[in-house]
């Protein structure tokens, strides 16, 4: 299950679900205004991939030197659009990509590549 930031509009993750993925966005579950180190540990306590534009994320689980939870970190302009996110993100949620993530990695996706780093960051 991917766990939507704040960062990022609702769409996306009803756009996922309706393509058949099973997503939520944080404002469905109370945690609109939530610190990034708690639904940190949210998405870790349910095992879900977060995904944002936030690189504080991986900052903090380079510090809690954690595998969980995967991150999905968008760095490009041309995710503002909720419907670009929504394509880049289901372009690439299978094959590689989505087993590194449910073995605990950040996936950085860029307009032109994706790169995966494995967890714990070190």
């Amino acid at each position: 299950m991917d766990e939507i930031d704040n960062a990022i509009p609702p769409t996306v993750a009803y756009g996922l679900n309706e393509a058949g993925y099973d997503a939520i966005h944080v404002r469905d579950i109370g945690l609109q205004s939530a610190s990034d180190r708690i639904i940190l540990k949210h998405a870790q306590n349910e095992r879900m991939v977060v995904v944002t534009c936030d690189t504080d994320f991986s900052q903090i689980l380079a510090l809690w030197r954690s595998t969980l939870p995967s991150l999905n970190i968008f760095r490009m302009k041309a995710t503002r659009d909720p419907y670009g996110q929504l394509d880049l993100l289901k372009a690439n949620l299978s094959g590689p990509v989505s087993q590194a993530l449910q073995d605990g990695s950040v996936a950085i996706i860029e307009e032109s590549r994706i790169r995966v780093r494995k967890l714990p960051i070190q």
